[in-house]
């Protein structure tokens, strides 16, 4: 025991000499250099002490004191912060390819498929051949048209199931209000939305799979979003990560995971064929797979996989908490919620249901999801970047290998850009003052997400859904709760709960379309 506890001292202590070289080193080297302001630091954690969550509040209280541009020091990574559209701009233009590159964290290695997924790759040809597949083979408009009926299919099942809740609990009192806790059959709808999209299943609601499989899969996805996708101190301060470990529960539900996925891919290549032995390409698995039988090298069964996980963790709880955040800000807003449901019912009228061709011809609606998106984007700090070379920005000297970090929802929310940027009025963007080109809800440059035409689509067809068949309105007098709970995709401390009824006539026509 005795020896044990000696060599963990060795260790400890050979790694913090190590740490001091590294860091006197450092430190010399960009004497030299120009650096941005920064607060005063503490040996091996650097500026970690600052930190509370949320994180981007963090950061703009300490741009707020240093300038829109901060050098900062996670343990041992160089870090800098940018809180200025203006910058930000720069970063993603002037310096678009030098800041190309993903930081890679030890705690997403599993989760990322070893940095393998577009997200977490770094600028090169993997990183091409994948973002070439998203952009043309998966989110393009032509895909996305394709894909349609899924989403819209969806979406009226949800509507159906409040319409029926409130059948149960209304009874026969039509004018009666209900309430709604909306936040988990927005998370399920978005589940349901991926799952159709990629395989052609649905996990939660009416005519969910009931197999085990579907059981233990709708666990483990929850279980993963439960954990927030948050960093560990590992990541920056490595010497912690010889006690820390693994994260043997996040290996775990990866693992599970990864052999659904298989399971899925395998049932897709021996199923879908028609008469003739052609590939049905109804899925985005099957389109995988028939594209791979003219390019096997760039469609193994690993890239399919993350494909479908890396569309799985970005465009589920990102897309339900954004519908939420909406149906809050209309809540606290009863005349833009007038404005825009007068607008549905002009433009789509009551005798159908709203489809995804009729968003084009919703401008309102669309100030409704930009606003809500400026003012809780749904990742607050853009994805970290990373310096590929030496640069200058902004005047100052940026080091090659520092992280880069965006705070979109202090960008979004600046007082130079923006008039009254802490109140929601969708009407700013009808205006056209040209603040909308630092709106970076989905990043900027060559890294931009390429799911974002599929998120505006989705998005839309959910709040309009929700808009055209019901009446809403809140839970007593009081404002709905607008307090940010923690986590990466920005949700609500507090999930919303609503009172809603159903509109008359679109009661009858969603009943009608669904039997």
């Amino acid at each position: 025991m005795e020896e044990l506890f000696f060599s963990y001292l060795n260790i400890l202590l050979s790694t913090a000499l190590l740490f001091l070289v590294k860091l006197f080193l450092f430190t010399n080297n960009n004497r030299k250099k120009k650096l941005p302001p920064s607060p005063p630091a503490l040996p091996f954690i650097g500026h970690l002490y600052l930190f509370k969550n949320p994180l981007h509040h963090t950061l703009a209280r300490i741009s707020a004191r240093y300038g829109p541009i901060t050098f900062l020091r996670f343990g041992s990574r160089p870090v800098v912060v940018v809180n200025s559209g203006a910058v930000a701009e720069e970063c993603f233009t002037t310096h678009d390819l030098a800041f190309a590159n993903r930081v890679q964290l030890p705690s997403k290695k599993q989760i990322t498929s070893k940095y393998d997924a577009i997200g977490a790759a770094n600028y090169g040809p993997h990183w091409r051949n994948a973002r070439r597949i998203a952009a043309v083979a998966l989110l393009s408009t032509h895909r996305l048209l394709l894909s349609s009926n899924a989403r819209t299919e969806e979406v009226r099942h949800m509507a159906r199931g409040l319409l029926l809740n409130w059948k149960k609990i209304a009874g026969s009192q039509g004018s009666t209000f209900v309430r709604v806790e909306l936040k988990s059959r927005l998370f399920e709808l978005s589940l349901n939305v991926m799952m159709r999209m990629m395989a052609g299943k649905r996990y939660f609601g009416e005519a969910a799979e009931g197999s085990e499989d579907a059981r233990r899969f709708r666990e483990v996805v929850e279980e993963i979003f439960g954990m927030g996708g948050a960093t560990t101190l590992s990541d920056f301060l490595p010497i912690l990560g010889l006690f820390q470990g693994v994260n043997k529960e996040m290996k775990r539900l990866i693992a599970v995971i990864d052999d659904f996925s298989q399971r899925l891919v395998d049932e897709h290549k021996k199923e879908n064929k028609d008469s003739q032995g052609e590939r049905k390409k109804k899925t985005i698995i099957d389109h995988l797979l028939s594209l791979r039988e003219t390019e096997p090298d760039s469609y193994s069964d690993q890239t399919i996989k993350s494909i479908c996980m890396n569309l799985l963790m970005a465009g589920t709880d990102t897309t339900s908490n954004t519908v939420e955040w909406a149906i809050s800000l209309l809540l606290n807003n009863p005349h833009t919620l007038t404005k825009v449901a007068a607008e549905i019912k002009t433009r789509v009228g009551n005798e159908r249901l709203i489809d995804e061709s009729d968003l084009s011809n919703l401008p309102y609606l669309h100030c409704i999801l930009k606003e809500t998106l400026r003012l809780y984007p749904g990742g607050p700090l853009l994805l970290p970047h990373e310096s590929r070379d030496d640069i200058v920005l902004n005047n100052y000297d940026i080091p090659r290998g520092t992280m880069l970090l965006v705070n979109a929802y202090s960008i979004h929310r600046d007082l130079a850009t923006w008039d009254e940027p802490d109140k929601f009025r969708p009407e700013r963007f009808e205006e056209n003052k040209g603040e909308e080109k630092y709106m970076i809800a989905f990043g900027n440059g060559r890294r931009r997400c390429p799911g974002e035409g599929l998120a505006i689509r989705e998005v839309g067809i959910m709040l309009g859904t929700l808009l055209q068949c019901f009446e809403w309105k809140r839970v007593g007098d009081k404002a709905v709760d607008l307090g940010e709970g923690s986590g990466l995709s920005l949700p609500k401390a507090m999930r919303l709960k609503a009172m809603y009824k159903p509109r008359e006539t679109m009661a009858r026509v969603l009943m009608g379309y669904l039997d």
